[in-house]
């Protein structure tokens, strides 16, 4: 994982994450089971399944735009990516934005209620595992253009 903030490049902690209510951990690929099992079984998550997006799926720009603007969720994000990379740029409670470069490994927990967009790398693909405390309560609600 690597963090920035946006507006000035310096280093995003995890300690600093975690201020911010942002889980992130990196685990293992070939042993990550029972650490998910674990995070569902602590915090509520009911639902799992894996999302892959890269350049050659049907619809692939319209998907990626539907991310790509800041929004919330009533629900925690939750990504667990297993290979490929992508960006979550996460508000924090002081109006700043965060960078968060994921890559294989990596969890995050983007908590409800936060603002937030996603976008890929130049790699342009991902492939991730989510987990749901309910389906419903991942509708993005965009924030209004300032």
């Amino acid at each position: 994982m690597q963090a920035t903030w946006v507006d000035s490049g310096e280093g995003v902690s995890e300690g600093a994450l975690r201020a911010e209510g942002v889980l992130y951990a990196k685990l293992p690929l070939g042993d990550y089971r029972r650490a998910i099992d674990d995070l569902k079984s602590t915090r509520g998550y009911v639902q799992e399944d894996e999302v892959h997006m890269h350049e050659a799926m049907p619809n692939f720009e319209a998907l990626c735009a539907k991310f790509s603007p800041e929004h919330l969720h009533d629900d925690d994000e939750v990504r667990f990516v297993l290979d490929g990379e992508g960006i979550f740029e996460i508000r924090s409670s002081a109006d700043r934005m965060m960078k968060v470069l994921v890559t294989a490994g990596d969890l995050i927990v983007v908590p409800a209620g936060r603002n937030h967009r996603f976008v890929l790398t130049a790699s342009k693909t991902i492939r991730a595992m989510r987990l749901f405390k309910d389906p419903s309560g991942w509708v993005p609600r965009y924030r209004a253009a300032a």
